[in-house]
């Protein structure tokens, strides 16, 4: 259990709430004061008032995700934005990896798992490439954080982000547009329009194009203003059957393609025995002798249907999702004859082809009595095929090939029960079984590669999970809960390499117990929350990526701990002046004195170092920020026919590990970036027009590496101004 008297120092960067309470408790309370809006969420497949789910939770909507998106940005805008959750990824705008309360997975591997689940439309998307579809006309982002494994299955150790579009209705044509264009010719265009097309059916229609053009030099080449551009597009079909009202079915059809630069890897990019730039650093220029480029094409389609039948409601979730063709290459030592030393080395890899079926069945009683329930099936099928490739940077020629093939099936039964023991305390319980079964083959491999060890791999893994939480309402305004939950990821194969033959990682469970507090402040302009958890990982999931022999191979940890607080509020100091603060502390750390990891060839390690490995215990998890926090701050001032507002966001998160081995140079310095916005609404908000600018500051720093013998790493995205307008109809 966490122990109180020693979490001073985690609450410290939360402290700044009191002064914002205080002003909130001193507004005159004469004076109408708007209230704000009630949250729902469906962090319990129902929905809910979020003071009423006994789950630490977060919801994005409306302007603060037009806010933050506002620049063109791929999910990793995500990134810090919420109590800890942190989004990262080697591959750019593909490939995300999400991380809540330190605990994730930095496997870039084509099948690799992630214990944070991203949920689309009640549909999961389990392949890391499917996690990066754009977030466009969406009714709100959820962020669960803690184990989720009861109602949604599917590797939620960690928790689940959960994306909802927003529906078709009945009701009338109504939809809106956005446009915007930035620096680098950066543009973001966005368009909905819902279309009543009978009494019965309505179809609603999404949009989304983006561009930025190329510019950062290749002084090799001397190609002027060759990488870091992109071109994505993604479209989304909606149509709404409704017939009667005991019966609707929703469909839903979307697409995307990406085309652009890979991630950029610079060679030398860190100064030795520091996390600093080298000197001469310029993120407009990089000397690099490989091609770098990337495509992605990804389409899918789902139905959900639901029936009333009185006592009960009955839904049917069909999901189909597919990689038709994903393919990133790079230089991944960054380097060239005029930026040494470098491996004379690219590589690219990616999907042939990928395709995941997934079906839920599930039955919700309607009880008006104390006792309520809902219970169901599941079924989730994926078959992919990826390629790992290596070209020689001096003739762009072939040199290997390792392609394998991965067959995932698993099924599941689930069911919860809430109970009303009085009308102020809620008991809920949860049960879930789950077989899951891995087959791997290495179908293809040629070149200066060979097979080390079995040509195949499979596993299965049977599992129980559990949660049983408390909800207990103080008053109207304040709830406070507690809850126990347990999680399960299912056994993980890497692919073989030059070096190292197939791996695969045993199941890791999770234990997890969190509290915590909600509240709807001074009649209800303000709104708070607080939590406190603490968990235990068994046999976690860990990669081995990097080394002077660029090993990449899947182990276990014996245990791995962490505990942490989280907390948020806003409101409305005036009746014009919004502000909203929240922070996390999230502490992990690996516990199994048994292991080792292979390190850099050059930098400057500070583990433990035993016949040339270090040992990681003790050590904190990878991209895992102790500090998180969030501040934003709204003014508005009313004018004759419309609004002018000024908006500021702003997040920070501290230090961060790139790799299971510690080190001077492959650890990301804290980070601050700020966003401004300054805009004028008008026809009581129906249009809006808006300069804005991103990472303000121009923040510059290191925030992944490549560890072979040239310190090489990878940057945030710079600073960026443009304007934007938006109209709805």
């Amino acid at each position: 259990m966490i122990k109180l008297s020693k979490m001073h120092k985690r609450v410290l960067a939360l402290s700044a709430i009191l002064p914002i309470g205080s002003a909130l408790a001193q507004t005159d309370a004469a004076t109408t004061q708007p209230q704000l809006e009630t949250v729902t969420v469906t962090a319990q497949r129902r929905a809910e008032n979020i003071k009423d789910v006994p789950v630490s939770v977060t919801m994005l909507k409306a302007e603060k995700l037009d806010v933050l998106l506002s620049g063109g940005q791929d999910i990793r805008f995500l990134a810090g934005k919420v109590p800890s959750l942190n989004v990262e990824s080697s591959n750019g705008r593909t490939f995300p990896r999400f991380y809540i309360r330190g605990y994730g997975n930095t496997d870039f591997s084509t099948f690799a798992s992630q214990p944070v689940s991203l949920v689309y439309d009640d549909v999961v998307q389990e392949n890391g490439i499917l996690k990066g579809f754009p977030v466009f006309d969406v009714a709100g982002v959820e962020v669960l954080r803690g184990p989720q494994g009861t109602l949604f299955g599917r590797n939620t150790p960690a928790g689940v982000v959960k994306f909802e579009s927003a529906k078709p209705n009945l009701d009338k044509i109504e939809g809106y547009y956005s446009a915007s264009i930035a620096t680098h010719m950066t543009s973001s265009v966005e368009a909905a329009a819902n279309i009543p097309l009978s009494s019965e059916w309505a179809m609603r229609v999404s949009t989304l194009r983006q561009h930025r053009d190329d510019f950062v030099d290749n002084t090799w080449t001397k190609q002027n203003d060759s990488l870091e551009g992109y071109n994505e597009h993604a479209e989304r079909v909606q149509f709404l059957y409704q017939p009667s009202t005991t019966f609707n079915a929703l469909f839903n059809v979307h697409a995307r393609s990406t085309t652009g630069s890979a991630r950029l890897f610079r060679a030398n990019l860190i100064k030795k025995g520091t996390n600093d730039f080298a000197d001469g650093y310029d993120f407009t220029k990089i000397s690099t002798d490989g091609l770098n480029f990337q495509n992605l094409t990804t389409n899918g389609a789902n139905a959900r249907l639901t029936w009333d039948l009185g006592s009960v409601k009955l839904f049917s979730i069909t999901g189909y999702e597919g990689i038709d063709n994903y393919y990133t290459r790079g230089d991944i030592d960054g380097g060239s004859p005029a930026n040494p030393p470098r491996f004379p080395v690219q590589t690219a890899g990616g999907i042939k082809q990928l395709s995941q079926y997934s079906q839920e069945f599930r039955v919700e009683s309607k009880n008006a009595g104390p006792l309520n329930w809902q219970t169901g099936v599941y079924y989730f099928k994926e078959n992919g095929t990826g390629f790992s490739d290596n070209f020689d940077s001096t003739t762009q020629a072939q040199t290997s090939d390792i392609t394998s093939q991965q067959k995932n099936e698993a099924y599941a039964a689930f069911g919860s029960l809430t109970y009303d023991v009085t009308s102020d305390f809620t008991l809920r319980g949860g049960l879930r079984y789950t077989h899951d079964e891995k087959e791997f083959r290495t179908v293809n491999i040629w070149g200066n590669v060979s097979q080390v060890g079995p040509k195949s791999a499979d596993v299965s893994k049977n599992k129980a999970n559990w949660d049983l939480s408390g909800n207990y309402k103080i008053n109207k305004d304040v709830s406070a809960y507690a809850r126990v939950a347990t999680g399960f990821r299912a056994p993980s194969i890497a692919a073989a390499s030059s070096s190292v033959p197939i791996t695969v990682a045993d199941a890791e469970t999770i234990t997890s117990v969190e509290a915590g507090i909600k509240a709807d402040l001074f009649n209800r302009r303000a709104r708070a929350s607080l939590s406190v958890y603490d968990y235990d990982v068994k046999n976690q999931q860990l990669t081995v990526v990097g080394g002077t022999s660029n090993v990449t191979k899947l182990i276990n940890a014996a245990k791995t701990a962490g505990r942490g607080v989280e907390a948020e509020i806003e409101g409305f100091v005036t009746p014009d002046f919004k502000v909203s603060l929240s922070g996390s502390y999230n502490h992990t750390e690996i516990k199994d004195p048994s292991l080792y990891a292979a390190v850099c060839g050059t930098c400057t390690v500070t583990d433990p170092m035993v016949n040339g490995l270090a040992s990681i215990n003790g050590n904190p998890l990878p991209q895992a920020a102790k500090y998180i926090i969030n501040a934003s701050a709204r003014y508005n001032w009313p004018l004759a026919n419309g609004n002018l507002f000024v908006l500021t966001d702003w997040s920070y998160r501290s230090k961060v590990n790139f790799f299971l081995y510690e080190s001077k140079e492959f650890t990301g310095k804290e980070m601050l970036e700020g966003g401004l916005r300054i805009g004028y609404n008008w026809a009581d908000g129906k249009y809006e027009l808006a300069g804005f600018a991103r990472n303000i500051t121009n923040t510059q720093r290191i925030i992944g590496g490549i560890d072979f013998n040239n310190l090489t790493g990878f940057v945030n995205e710079p600073r960026q101004f443009g304007v934007q307008f938006r109209g709805g109809f």
